[in-house]
């Protein structure tokens, strides 16, 4: 299994596509967010969470996305006469997620260090804020492969980027939830995007990650795993 991550790693990262949109975009739009105006440091540290979260979000989604393309190729049918069991493949894409995330949270936060100067009291912060964002992407790999294994290719890209815009916009990953209406706000705080960039933020701030947003982030998790699960065992049906 250990082999196939290496295979699945490197092919993502050749790709020109992820590439650009993955990892260069979220810094982009961070660069443009944060200097068009006044650049105060508060907004410059929210924002560089938003937006490597935002970066996460897509490298998440974009595991379906593969899983879709390699379903169409019959490379899962191929994957099925090795000695890899179905979970072993399963898992193998969800660290694949994990791995290629990481590119995407550090280019934005060496965005926000290097170009905006943002700084925290002690360097520890830098290595929780990955970690959080690391761990917390987990839920947006499961549902880009829940898309994958059920959809077509050419659907899973386009309901990745319904997701991956409608999740970062509700979730206020762009702008400030605090900016949102009364209703907008609330909705916003039970998506799983808002909690994740909530993760992040609060260790910028030295502080622990409230209750409700580990809550939140499980719960979606728990939710978008048993879509991966399911949408594999029909995939499999249906091969």
């Amino acid at each position: 299994m250990t082999e196939y991550i290496r295979l699945e790693v490197r092919r993502t990262l050749r790709d020109t596509g992820f590439v650009v949109f993955g990892i260069g975009m979220p810094v982009l739009m961070y660069l443009l967010f944060t200097n068009l105006g006044t650049n105060e440091a508060e907004w410059s540290t929210a924002s560089m969470v938003g937006m490597a979260a935002y970066g996460a979000l897509g490298a998440a989604l974009s595991v379906g996305t593969g899983v879709a393309e390699d379903k169409s190729l019959g490379w899962l049918r191929q994957l099925r006469v090795t000695p890899m069991t179905p979970r072993q493949v399963v898992i193998g894409r969800a660290l694949t997620g994990s791995v290629i995330v990481l590119p995407s949270i550090a280019a934005v936060l060496l965005a926000g260090a290097l170009v905006n100067g943002v700084r925290m009291e002690a360097p520890w912060q830098w290595c929780a804020v990955v970690l959080a964002l690391w761990l917390g992407a987990l839920p947006f790999t499961l549902l880009g492969m829940g898309n994958g294994y059920r959809l077509t290719a050419q659907t899973t890209g386009v309901v990745n980027l319904a997701c991956n815009l409608g999740l970062a916009v509700v979730g206020g990953l762009w702008f400030p939830a605090q900016l949102f209406p009364d209703w907008l706000r609330t909705l916003s705080s039970y998506t799983p995007t808002n909690r994740f960039a909530e993760l992040g933020r609060t260790m910028t701030e030295g502080t622990a990650p409230g209750l409700a947003a580990i809550a939140v982030i499980g719960t979606w998790a728990l939710l978008f795993a048993a879509y991966a699960v399911v949408s594999y065992r029909r995939s499999a049906r249906t091969a």
